[in-house]
């Protein structure tokens, strides 16, 4: 059984650090790469299947035909790698490395060493050392973020937001069932279905926040200034959606599945 790790990707061809990835997957056994191209309107699809030339059996690529968001694309990648059947745990990180293999893998092994929890994810604001480097643009967003998600979740979680977190992979049921009500702040929501599902004392006993030893932020963010402005409107509405409407249990939700090509050896067939 392997550790799967989703990578989504959006005009990522002159930001994916191929060799990194690449140097990952030739000393590796004990992982498979999944690289969702979530629509990019550049090479990026290219870049990531000369990746999966190296070693094909370790990577497989799911380009999502039209632009649908990171949530759709992680939640793509999390029922396939599900669907394969040798996958025991499941992560995602970002593209551009900002967080690396080796924080990741720190994630992964606290997982693997405690029985009773069932996700753990890394955080830029728990126990921050010199090396978390952050603008400050940015670090006052986070913060009014952080004011906000505690509102929504009432669960003592410094950073919801951060790119990397695993998971067992018996979770993607209840993660990932159904559509994300948001385009990128989907990561409220997982921790939000989670709390539904088991309650607010059982889940605390599941989740496990991890500082991260390195964290960079890298230029030429996707988040530009309007998305930040929404940000407060996008957790209403998911407050909304969860807590007033309890849409989640209540509501008969259509789920739109993305058109999807799965480049992968050997060939997996995706679960309905």
């Amino acid at each position: 059984m392997k550790t799967g790790i989703i990578i989504p990707c959006y005009n990522e061809e002159n930001r994916i650090n191929k060799d990194a990835f690449i140097s990952f997957i030739q000393k590796e056994n004990d992982f498979h790469l999944c690289f969702v191209n979530d629509g990019s309107k550049d090479n990026t699809i290219d870049v990531l299947l000369a990746i999966q030339e190296v070693n094909p059996t370790k990577v497989s690529v799911i380009d999502v035909k039209k632009n649908a968001g990171k949530a759709s694309a992680v939640r793509v990648g999390a029922r396939y790698l599900h669907s394969r059947g040798d996958i025991e745990f499941i992560g995602f990180i970002d593209a551009d490395l900002s967080t690396d293999f080796e924080d990741f893998d720190g994630l992964l092994k606290t997982l693997k060493t405690n029985s009773k929890l069932s996700m753990v994810f890394g955080s830029r604001a728990k126990n921050a050392t010199e090396n978390i480097e952050k603008d400050a643009t940015r670090a006052l967003f986070s913060k009014i973020i952080k004011m906000l998600v505690y509102f929504i979740l009432r669960l003592p979680i410094e950073d919801t937001q951060c790119g990397a977190k695993v998971f067992r992979a018996t979770l993607v049921p209840i993660l990932f069932e159904k559509n994300f009500f948001s385009r990128w702040l989907f990561d409220v929501e997982m921790f939000l279905r989670m709390k539904k599902h088991y309650g607010r004392a059982a889940v605390l006993t599941k989740i496990y926040e991890q500082s991260l030893q390195r964290w960079v932020h890298m230029d030429d963010s996707k988040l530009g200034m309007k998305d930040a402005l929404e940000i407060p409107f996008r957790l209403l509405s998911i407050w909304v959606n969860y807590n007033v409407l309890q849409t989640l249990q209540n509501a008969n939700q259509i789920i739109v599945e993305p058109i999807t090509e799965i480049y992968e050896i050997p060939s997996v067939a995706i679960a309905a």
